[in-house]
């Protein structure tokens, strides 16, 4: 059972199945960003994650009466992100060398906070070196964990994994990123 969505996700994705272009239109400016943002994790070629995104929305609107969902944010989610592996997986000969990290590794850059310069370049190449060493699916469950927000639900749906197995990834995930971490508080990591 994935997490229901918002109400008004919702609304806009019932409107959106009738066939309504505003809701088609509204569902496309909430998620385009992040989709943006979360390709951008698994390739450095921005051109080629803003076609992936602009296909998906039109495979969506093509085959929009089909979907009854329970959550928009995770099934839009899985639909790019197994659309971008396929793109990445189709191109990999063209794509120039390093612009695919780890197989579409993850990298995580985090926000800049309000200390001052020297402790927070100290900090962040502490936590740099952390989720270097993780895995790309390890990189994978923070960001959408605690940069998207999601639930262990949506997640598992995402990553097709179960539950318990979300939350496990994630808590070793936050367990290697503490043992080398020295000094950095956990709250810093959930930025």
């Amino acid at each position: 059972m994935g997490i229901v969505s918002t109400q008004q996700e919702l609304l806009h994705w019932k409107q959106f199945k009738n066939g309504n272009g505003e809701s088609f239109a509204a569902i496309f400016r909430e998620y385009y960003m992040p989709l943006l943002n979360y390709g951008k994790k698994m390739t450095d070629n921005t051109e080629l994650v803003e076609d992936c995104i602009q296909d998906l929305f039109a495979e969506l609107w093509k085959t929009r009466g089909k979907a009854d969902i329970l959550s928009v944010k995770a099934y839009i989610f899985t639909a790019f992100k197994f659309k971008m592996l396929r793109m990445l997986q189709k191109n990999m000969r063209i794509v120039l060398p390093g612009s695919i990290k780890d197989d579409y590794a993850f990298v995580l850059s985090p926000e800049k906070t309000a200390m001052d310069k020297e402790e927070h370049d100290e900090k962040m190449q502490q936590l740099t070196t952390s989720l270097q060493n993780l895995t790309a699916r390890q990189r994978e469950i923070i960001y959408l964990r605690y940069y998207q927000c999601l639930e262990y639900e949506e997640i598992s749906e995402i990553m097709q994994i179960n539950y318990q197995a979300a939350r496990n990834l994630c808590y070793q995930a936050i367990k290697v990123m503490k043992t080398t971490l020295l000094f950095l508080p956990v709250a810093f990591l959930l930025l």
